[in-house]
Order: C-alpha cells, then sequence, then structure tokens
C-alpha cells in the first residue's frame, strides 16, 4: 500500500479503524485524522488515560481485538505493535480492508508541510520534541506537532496549526520512521534497543543512517556529536552535519554548564560564536544536552536566538517525564517513563542534584526481552536507589518468558523486592516513605497507577489533619 492510495482513502470519506489506537503516536493520530474529516473508531488492549481522552471527544473505542470491530471500516490503521496475526488484521486482510501502517499516516500528513522536524534516538525523543515545539509556539511558527506524551502547553500529545512546519516524535521500531519525509533530521543517541527487532546494535546503526538519508540536501541532518554510536551510524553518509553537544568539535555546543538542582543552565554558541543563553525550569544535564538538540534543530529552521531561549524557559516538562504527583509521609513522588538502563541513568543523575536523603524506587520492566538483553544494566542502575521495589515485568507485545522475571532482577539486587501487585507495592512504598524521601514511580507500562494512588493517599491524609 503506498501513500497516493492512503491519500484516497483518506479523502474518501469512509471510516477508518486504527487497531492499537491507544498508542502515544496512535492516539494523536486519531484525532488528527477526526480533524480531517475521517470517521474514526479504534480498539486496544486495555484502557488508560490515552483512550479516556479519546472518548471524551467523541471517538468510539473498543477494549480487546475482535473480528467484528472491523465491519463496515473502510480502511484500518495499525500500531507497529500489531503484527499480521492479530485478529482484526487478518480479518481486514480476508474481508478485502486495505491495512496501513501508522507511520504511513503521519508521513502523509507531514508531505503538506514545507518543514519537518522528525525527532529520532532511542532515548529523549518525547522531551526533546517538546522543547522544539515550545521554542516553536515562543517564535509564533503556529506549528503542527506530535509528541509521545501530554504536554501541558497544549494540553494533549498534538497540536494542528496554520504554519508551513511539522514538528513529529519519530520512532525507530519496525523502522516506523522510514515512512516519514524529514527536512530536519534529529538523531539525538544511538543504543541497543528493541533487540527483539533489531539484530543487533549494527543492525540499528543502519536504521538511523537510512532514516537521516531521507533529509533531502537542502535539509539538516542534526545529530549527537558526543556520542560515538550516532556519530559512527552517520558518517557513512559523507554528508554536512550539524552536531550539537558539550565537546569542542559540536556546531553548537555548551559551555560553562550548571546542571545541579531544579534550574540547570549554559551558554550556548553557533559554529564557535555566542548564540544564545538557557535556563530550563527542568533538572538533569541530559535536559541540556536534548535543549541543544532543540536548539540546533530549531535554528535550522531560522528561529531566532531570543525565541529559542523563550521557549526553553517556558518549558515546564511533559507528562511522565520527572512528573510530580504529590507527597506523602513528607515524600515528594514523581513518576518517569525511562525503561532503558540509560535512561534510568540519565534520571538517576538528575534526582542526584536534588540533594534528597533517600531515593526509593519502584520500577516496572517493560518487556522480557528488553529486560534478558540488559539485565546486567539494569542490575547496575537500579543498585543506585536507596531502596529498591519490582512490579511484575510489563509483557507489552510479547508473551511471557520464563528465562526471565521481576524476581530474578529483585534477586539480583541487594536489599530489592519484588511485589506482586501495585496494591502491594503502593503498601510498602506509602510505609516506608518518610520526609526527605523522594519516590520515583519508574516504567514505560501502567507503573504510573501507583504514583497516583500515593499521592491520593497523601492528598487525604493532610486534609484528614486539616
Amino acid at each position: 500500500m503506498d501513500l497516493e492510495e492512503l491519500g484516497l482513502y483518506i479523502r474518501s470519506g469512509e471510516r477508518c479503524h486504527l487497531v492499537g489506537i491507544g498508542g502515544v503516536s496512535m492516539s494523536p493520530l486519531a484525532e488528527v485524522l477526526r480533524g480531517m474529516g475521517v470517521p474514526i473508531t479504534g480498539s486496544d488492549i486495555r484502557n488508560g488515560p490515552m483512550i479516556d481522552r479519546l472518548r471524551s471527544v467523541g471517538i468510539d473505542v473498543t477494549i480487546g481485538h475482535r473480528t467484528g470491530n472491523v465491519d463496515g471500516a473502510g480502511f484500518i490503521i495499525r500500531t507497529a505493535a500489531a503484527r499480521d496475526d492479530n485478529i482484526e488484521i487478518s480479518t481486514a486482510r480476508a474481508a478485502g480492508i486495505p491495512v496501513f501502517e501508522r507511520a504511513q499516516a503521519w508521513g502523509y500528513i507531514m508531505r503538506g508541510y514545507e518543514n519537518a522536524v522528525c525527532v529520532s534516538g532511542v532515548h529523549g525523543k518525547t522531551t526533546t520534541t517538546s522543547m522544539v515545539a515550545h521554542i516553536l509556539l515562543a517564535a509564533e511558527s503556529d506549528p503542527t506537532i506530535m509528541i509521545g506524551g501530554v504536554l501541558p502547553v497544549l494540553g494533549s500529545g498534538y497540536r494542528v496549526g496554520e504554519g508551513n512546519v511539522i514538528a513529529i516524535e519519530s520512532d525507530e521500531y519496525y523502522n516506523s520512521y522510514h515512512s516519514f519525509f524529514p527536512t530536519v533530521a534529529v538523531v539525538l543517541n544511538v543504543d541497543a534497543d528493541h533487540l527483539d527487532f533489531f539484530k543487533d546494535l549494527d543492525d540499528l546503526k543502519s536504521s538511523f543512517r537510512a532514516f537521516a538519508d531521507l533529509v533531502p540536501r537542502s535539509g539538516h541532518i542534526v545529530c549527537n556529536g558526543d556520542d560515538r554510536n550516532t556519530m559512527e551510524a552517520l558518517a557513512p553518509l559523507g554528508r554536512e552535519l550539524l552536531t550539537f553537544g558539550h565537546g569542542e568539535a559540536a556546531r553548537v555546543r555548551g559551555v560553562n554548564v550548571h546542571a545541579r538542582g531544579r534550574n540547570p543552565s549554559m551558554n550556548v554558541l553557533y559554529d564557535g560564536e555566542p548564540f544564545c543563553d538557557i535556563t530550563l525550569k527542568v533538572p538533569g544535564a541530559q535536559n541540556l544536552l536534548n535543549a541543544l538538540a532543540a536548539t540546533a534543530a530549531t535554528l535550522s529552521l531560522g528561529i531566532s536566538p531570543e525565541a529559542i531561549s523563550a521557549g526553553l524557559s517556558s518549558y515546564t516538562g511533559v507528562g511522565r517525564r520527572f512528573e510530580y504527583k504529590g507527597n506523602i509521609n513528607g515524600a515528594d513522588i514523581y513518576d518517569d517513563y525511562a525503561h532503558h538502563p540509560s535512561e534510568l541513568r540519565a534520571l538517576l543523575d538528575a534526582v542526584a542534584t536534588l540533594d534528597y536523603e533517600r531515593i526509593i524506587i519502584a520500577f516496572q520492566p517493560h518487556t522480557f526481552s528488553r529486560t534478558r538483553a540488559l539485565f546486567s544494566d539494569f542490575v547496575a542502575e537500579l543498585s543506585r536507589a536507596d531502596k529498591t521495589y519490582l512490579a511484575e515485568i510489563y509483557a507489552a507485545r510479547e508473551k511471557k518468558d520464563n528465562s526471565v522475571s521481576s524476581d530474578t532482577l529483585a534477586d539480583a539486587i541487594t536489599g530489592a523486592r519484588c511485589c506482586a501487585s501495585f496494591g502491594e507495592l503502593a503498601d510498602r512504598l506509602a510505609g516506608d516513605a518518610g520526609p526527605g524521601d523522594i519516590i520515583l514511580t519508574v516504567g514505560a507500562g501502567d507503573i504510573y497507577q501507583v504514583g497516583d494512588t500515593l499521592a491520593v493517599w497523601g492528598r487525604n491524609a493532610a486534609g484528614s489533619e486539616l
């Protein structure tokens, strides 16, 4: 199925059914297509905040995949995790209903824009795309935005503007971003992940190289000059690169860096000359690097240094990225999406600058394949917390794998405990928490529910003391 055919269906007035509609890229797609006049239905395996939002705007969502869900649909768009053996996909194919990929739909949409900023990387995509969004809004560019989280300034994960620029989070899984049409391709980092799809790190590097090579010669490839894997991946292209980082060779370079505390800052040089100053409202050296990436991407569009500084200073975070949830027993509760050892490292590095007395982490491993492949790295990072709790592995798209479990992970971490349910986990966290502590609920699954529960308990306890 090609994009021209997809365009015909989008304009046809026929109903589109989205398989996996609750995904971070699928749910905004559903709303964007609906805004274009396409009748939308969808299905997913479980309820969640994204499903609640879709229903609130009038989109019919069914929980559970069934043959009847595709009855009467004119065409199907599926998430990358819904493969050919999905009952709705196989039913649609048997009935002659065309099936398109999520990435094809976003690719079709972005072809209508003069400038398409596509932010890729194994880590930091949502944060960096959100920072780009803040800069474009500060510059009054009236952008279209798609991110994998809820951005407070938007009140959602997307925005449809009238300007000539779209900024979109670009996922490497299943090579989804190879269906995109970037004029500015951002590569934040390349790190071993999604090894259930990619053969190895070299295969992943090849994927990012192919993505960057989609940029026309009139466009820009923005990349992390401090990341060896990224530079090795892109070097064979033989193309001019707009590098960012803290190293002397970076074209967009952060200097005079102050990374401690809740308001990290730096000065930015562009090709060796002073360009702008940045002060953030989110902690961590990694967020300064994300800010450099956003700076490089937007300056390539001609955005002024004043707008870049203003946009970044207005950024206060995005849902599930070090998101403050509340307080219980004097302990602050934060939730984060980190699900890879490198992301855990960046999170714990940031928290270490905030001078809490103890770090208590509740981690939900995401997929059996990732937990098995990166087991020793998970052990190393989770051992840094003062107390570590583990929820059961969130299987996501995978079937149970008895060769690895949260129990085996807990056994390898001194003092760690595995909890069989979220109820038990919340009870233990509440029992441990005290003044000076930070509680982190961490993972890409539904661990956020534990933080929500603790926050409610904390508010109720505070109310009862009034």
